[in-house]
């Protein structure tokens, strides 16, 4: 029996999803697979998937497919945050870390997944809780920024309850190693393998003395205190605004180790991705073998 018996759809919000959509139906019309989507996404497409609620996708898929980039896929992996649910990548554009499949593999990847020959790389996440109450979830990061004209970041660390060191920067952001290369990478962050689990702090144009990157254990809970000294903050959820922090506010972030499954069909490496999509080239002093 196959794996795969219902697709749920999670699109991006501007890129033609549509000759990937219905790839994806003309493969489940085979295989008597229901394909599902959101409704305010599948609704602006000539197509047959059924519209459904967040809640019944979630807990109705077997296979989570996002057509989009990296973006679209931690949309994807944030709505499945906790569940065993695998998501699968599909390009619609630019290179991305998380996406590998392109659209005219669509079907041999949706067999191969349908007949177990894939494999999952879990994905950590971050959360914390907002001074509201909110709880929140990245799997890239959770950054705060200072909102220009209203003075630096001044943020406390503390671990385990111990404080450790106060950051003044332009921003402080908090990465799980899938945010490696992302925010936490243009502030000067090391690039960190799926494989390892961790939490990156990163200041981004740090005007104190200690202007070093930390990695943490997952284990560990950290600690953010806005200090008197600060300026107003907004925070940033895996790139999107989240909420205005003030001078006083405390932030508990935590490790949620494998929050997401993610499809890897082994087409492309992680060290692949990054090095086309970063240009990692190396020293110019450095001359390649031949062929390379």
């Amino acid at each position: 029996m196959g794996m795969v018996h219902t697709v749920g759809l999670v699109l991006h919000p501007r890129r033609d999803s549509k000759p990937a959509i219905d790839a994806i139906i003309d493969w489940a019309r085979t295989r008597d697979v229901t394909v599902l989507g959101l409704p305010d996404e599948v609704d602006r497409i000539d197509c047959t998937a059924v519209a459904v609620n967040a809640d019944e996708l979630v807990s109705r898929a077997s296979l989570v497919v996002s057509l989009g980039g990296d973006g679209t896929m931690l949309r994807s992996m944030r709505l499945l945050s906790g569940k065993p649910t695998p998501v699968l990548g599909v390009n619609l554009g630019r290179l991305g870390f998380l996406a590998e499949v392109a659209v005219e593999d669509l079907p041999a990847a949706l067999s191969s997944i349908d007949a177990h020959r894939y494999t999952v790389e879990p994905r950590m996440a971050i959360r914390t809780r907002l001074p509201d109450g909110t709880d929140v979830t990245a799997f890239n990061d959770i950054a705060l920024v200072r909102v220009p004209g209203q003075g630096l970041a001044a943020i406390g660390i503390s671990m385990q309850g111990y404080p450790f060191v106060r950051y003044s920067a332009d921003a402080l952001i908090v990465a799980t190693p899938t945010g490696s290369t992302a925010y936490s990478f243009s502030a000067g962050g090391p690039i960190v393998s799926p494989n390892v689990e961790g939490i990156l702090v990163v200041p981004a144009a740090a005007h104190s003395a200690f202007n070093r990157a930390m990695v943490l254990s997952p284990d560990e809970d950290l600690d953010l205190e806005l200090l008197p000294s600060s300026g107003r903050l907004v925070m940033e959820i895996d790139g999107v605004l989240g909420a205005e922090l003030k001078p006083g506010d405390l932030l508990t972030v935590s490790a949620a180790p494998s929050a997401a499954k993610v499809v890897r069909l082994g087409y492309t490496t992680f060290y692949e991705r990054a090095r086309r999509k970063l240009q990692v080239n190396g020293s110019l002093e450095v001359e390649e073998p031949p062929g390379r």
